[in-house]
């Protein structure tokens, strides 16, 4: 099983910018699927990004796209979600998850129940 933690949140004014990471241990995560999900308070859980295991493909929820990047570098087994123009309605507890299910298009992925593995969150606020 692979171990994830994630970091990099913190309090940032609107439009500025932050760069999560999520770090993995006990297993290579160059064999999974790397997923961003986030919650805020009162909501359910949305996916945010993904990306597959060598980066080839990437998908994004519509209200991220142009902002928010995916990217991961399997050599030092971690993924990371880098967040530019934030808005407050970013706010909210950021997830990163992994999957073994790579058989999927990336697509699919938006689905948070075709994750295996999930990080305990990181809180990202953004003030007006």
């Amino acid at each position: 099983q692979v171990h994830l933690v994630e970091s990099g949140g913190g309090l940032v004014q609107a439009g500025g910018s932050l760069k999560l990471s999520c770090a993995a241990s006990g297993r290579s995560l160059g064999s999974y699927v790397i997923g961003w999900f986030r919650q805020a308070p009162g909501k359910e859980r949305e996916f945010v990004a993904a990306i597959t295991t060598v980066g080839y493909a990437k998908e994004y929820a519509d209200s991220v796209k142009g902002r928010f990047t995916i990217s991961r570098d399997n050599v030092k087994n971690t993924g990371y979600l880098q967040m530019n123009s934030l808005k407050p309605e970013d706010t909210a507890v950021y997830y990163c998850a992994a999957s073994t299910r790579t058989y999927y298009s990336i697509d699919y992925f938006k689905d948070h129940n075709l994750y295996t593995n999930w990080g305990q969150g990181t809180q990202v606020t953004v003030s007006s």
